[in-house]
């Protein structure tokens, strides 16, 4: 996964990006969770607009705490497990 801290300050900055990519965006509500070890069969992006999201690499072990705006890139297939309070995040898919 690629994280970048910062990328954005506003939701509409990311609108290009997403529509450049050809990704469908969704504005997401996601409760507090804890999840298992998984992965997706496509990629992503994820850009958080609220709240705190921490990902966890299960490969190598690293986690990173990714706050209002900040971007995760999913890649497909890569092994990870998430923990939140709750958040709210644009995902393009």
């Amino acid at each position: 996964m690629d994280i970048k801290h910062n990328y954005f300050s506003v939701e509409n900055e990311v609108q290009a990006e997403i529509e450049a990519a050809g990704y469908f965006p969704l504005t997401l509500d996601f409760p507090a969770e804890l999840n298992e070890e998984h992965w997706h069969d496509f990629d992503s992006l994820v850009y958080i607009l609220e709240g705190e999201l921490t990902v966890f690499d299960t490969v190598t072990g690293e986690c990173c705490v990714c706050g209002k705006g900040s971007r995760i890139v999913g890649s497909r297939g890569v092994l990870h497990r998430e923990e939140s309070a709750g958040h709210k995040a644009l995902v393009a898919f």
